[in-house]
């Protein structure tokens, strides 16, 4: 009985389409892995916003063990104890002053939109205005006012804000844990340079907020008594929001003024003109003279960069990507470096913050 033999350009073909099949599985496996990720883009969002609130923890808990020597794991209960309780206790010192200020506020910013209102008006802009205002108030589709939505939103954010710093406190307990679990997930061949990317992100970080600390309170000590010299009421609660949208770059100092020149339109306007004059002096002086002073000892990011990472990951992440848009511009930026530019084009380039101590 003759044996068959086979031919080879039937081998050939078979080969061909079992190759044709696996690239065409690995195609169909990295969309379903990209379309997974993007259902989940504001969970790895959150995610990200507990590792900066992690970061906070351990850097207190870091400064704690150097003075006092204690274990690790207690000084990181103890910064977690002391940060919570230094917030607790500001708020229980100005939080009654704060909440009279913010119910002035929230009567007197009506008054000002009026005022607003008939000063356009006297000038034949008051139809732009109106369909200005529809535009951006008008929810698109739905049964529920632009006022209900912004309460639902801001609920939303408040839970998700407390589970982003339960999740913190869970990462800054055990980050070893956690940082060799995300290691695992990386080839054998590649681990100890993502160990590398992974600190050297932490520590750009770490020195990214703490510069932003230094000029989060200053720009509000300064707005705050600049207003309070100027006689405008309110002016700790304008201080403060001063304060913490310094956080976000450009759009922040822009949000900031607005409340602070609607109050002063409804006074004077010659007192809203120098609120807009004492918000351009502080910008002027935390650009001109802190963030040089501070970028000494933290991390200076490429104007341009933040530009574009504001939009960029607005535009992905809406809200809460403006709002970390600047240190998640931090942490690409390391991880660009140190994984392509060093590793894939063997090109020397320094990593923010690698030199500072």
């Amino acid at each position: 009985m003759a044996e068959h033999k086979a031919d080879p350009q039937e081998k050939d073909r078979s080969g061909s389409e079992h190759q044709f099949v696996r690239r065409v599985l690995i195609v169909l496996g990295l969309a379903a892995l990209f379309f997974l990720v993007w259902q989940l883009r504001m969970l790895l969002l959150m995610l990200f916003g507990a590792i900066v609130i992690a970061s906070i923890f351990r850097a207190v808990a870091d400064a704690i063990c150097r003075f006092t020597r204690l274990p690790p794991a207690l000084c990181t209960a103890l910064s977690v104890i002391l940060v919570l309780g230094v917030i607790g206790s500001l708020a229980a010192m100005f939080g009654a002053h704060i909440a009279q200020q913010l119910a002035t506020l929230r009567e007197t910013l009506p008054v000002a939109w009026r005022e607003l209102e008939a000063r356009i008006g006297d000038i034949g802009l008051s139809e732009q205005l109106d369909r200005l205002v529809a535009t951006i108030t008008t929810p698109a589709g739905g049964s529920l006012t632009g006022f209900g939505r912004a309460l639902l939103s801001i609920g939303s954010g408040v839970a998700d804000l407390v589970v982003v710093i339960f999740a913190g406190i869970y990462l800054a307990t055990q980050p070893n844990f956690y940082r060799v679990g995300a290691i695992k997930l990386v080839p054998p061949a590649r681990r100890k340079v993502a160990a590398e990317a992974m600190l050297e992100s932490e520590r750009a970080l770490r020195l990214w907020l703490k510069g932003q600390a230094i000029a989060m309170v200053v720009v509000g000590l300064l707005t705050g008594i600049g207003l309070w010299a100027l006689g405008m009421p309110s002016a700790l609660v304008l201080g403060l929001i001063a304060g913490l949208l310094e956080f976000i770059p450009f759009a922040g100092p822009i949000l900031a003024a607005i409340p602070a020149v609607l109050l002063a339109l409804a006074l004077s306007p010659e007192l809203a003109l120098w609120v807009v004059l004492l918000y351009l002096a502080v910008q002027q002086f935390e650009g001109n003279l802190l963030t040089p002073l501070v970028q000494q000892y933290a991390v200076d990011l490429p104007g341009a960069v933040l530009l574009f990472s504001l939009i960029g990951f607005g535009t992905l992440f809406g809200t809460l990507g403006v709002v970390l848009a600047a240190p998640l511009a931090v942490v690409t930026l390391v991880l660009v470096k140190r994984l392509y530019v060093i590793e894939t084009l063997n090109t020397d380039t320094p990593i923010p913050g690698e030199t500072k101590t």
